[in-house]
């Protein structure tokens, strides 16, 4: 049942955004009434869970109000300088549906969510430093490794920057010290590597099976929309991130990630340290691009060399001992080192992470 999905979502973001509870409370209500919630999610009826439809519906009035063209429910949003007031919230929300039923139905039939959270850009670059440091130990060099980085499920590509990103934490700065975007990484903990390094990245590249293109508007108000709109400083965190990805733009290509991974990891590349990353992605793949994925990997894994060496640095959630229970874990994967290691555990958006080496099996 649709309204039951909504109610699913709302859960997941009663902590951390009552704006977002709040709405999706009220439109499930809507929506087991027959109300204009049930034109506006027309047709989505049958959506899996996965597919997220409350968080569509949430994004898609999000991108009215981004776009100045819901002033009345704007007076709620801090994202457009608002201040929620619960308690009306929803029916300043009505008049809006109604306005825009065609519209809102159009947005929510035609996107999928995306975050492409930058946040996660923090443990990546840990996991960047700790890959190039093991690789070049296995392989005998005093220098590290340049890095070629592969990303799967990229969206628009705002993780594939790890290197141009200021990290200050403890009162250091790590990586780029004159980059405009500067990260709180909230670490604990530290991992035995000079976070120091400067990371060489000479290739970037990734794919989505719906990429986005953040060097337009049309872009950049997708993923805006998607951010819950009382988490300001996550909101402005994106906006710097995009603001990055115009200077320093890295297409992303349209592609399933085995098909592509196939094709990127046909000819290991010598001299140079590939790195296939993804984050919060395996959730939403199939079990056939799963055992695909896998069976690619472990060809290209099979031919890495010790100076060609090849790794699988991931950060993804996994069910703990307790049942219901998940935590996002950055994982590595190292050959031919046969290095196999969880780096540290996080929150879905990377910021807090606490850096703790463990044996990954």
């Amino acid at each position: 049942m649709l309204a039951e999905l909504f109610l699913d979502a709302s859960r997941a973001c009663h902590v951390h955004s009552p704006l977002t509870h709040s709405l999706l409370v009220s439109a499930a209500d809507d929506l087991a009434r027959g109300g204009v919630t049930a034109r506006v999610m027309a047709g989505a009826e049958c959506d899996r869970q996965g597919t997220v439809p409350g968080l569509r519906f949430a994004g898609a009035l999000h991108r009215l109000v981004l776009e100045g063209r819901a002033p009345t429910l704007a007076k709620h949003y801090p994202t457009a300088g608002g201040r929620p007031d619960l308690d009306t919230l929803w029916d300043d929300a009505l008049p809006v549906l109604h306005e825009h039923t065609d519209e809102l139905h159009a947005l929510v039939t035609s996107t999928v969510v995306q975050t492409n959270e930058p946040g996660r850009s923090a443990p990546l670059f840990g996991g960047l430093q700790t890959a190039t440091h093991l690789a070049a130990i296995e392989a005998d060099r005093r220098a590290t490794f340049p890095i070629r980085l592969l990303e799967v499920g990229a969206s628009g590509g705002l993780n594939l920057r790890p290197h141009r990103i200021a990290y200050r934490a403890d009162g250091v700065t790590y990586g780029d010290r004159h980059s405009p975007f500067v990260l709180d990484p909230r670490w604990t903990g530290r991992l035995p590597v000079d976070f120091t390094h400067n990371l060489r990245l000479v290739r970037r590249a990734g794919c989505d099976v719906n990429p986005v293109d953040v060097s337009t508007e049309d872009g950049r108000l997708h993923l805006s929309s998607f951010v819950w709109a009382d988490q300001v400083a996550r909101f402005e965190r994106l906006q710097t991130a995009l603001d990055l990805a115009r200077l320093d733009p890295v297409p992303v290509q349209r592609a399933t990630g085995p098909e592509w991974l196939a094709d990127q990891l046909a000819r290991p590349e010598r001299d140079v340290l590939t790195v296939v990353w993804h984050s919060v992605v395996w959730q939403y793949a199939s079990p056939a691009d799963r055992a695909m994925g896998r069976a690619i990997l472990a060809d290209a894994a099979a031919r890495a060399t010790r100076m060609a060496p090849l790794a699988l640095l991931v950060y993804e959630p996994r069910r703990t001992h307790m049942a219901d229970k998940y935590e996002f874990q950055l994982l590595l994967k190292l050959w031919p080192a046969g290095v196999s290691l969880r780096l540290g555990t996080g929150v879905g958006h990377g910021i807090p992470f606490s850096w703790d080496t463990q044996p990954w099996s």
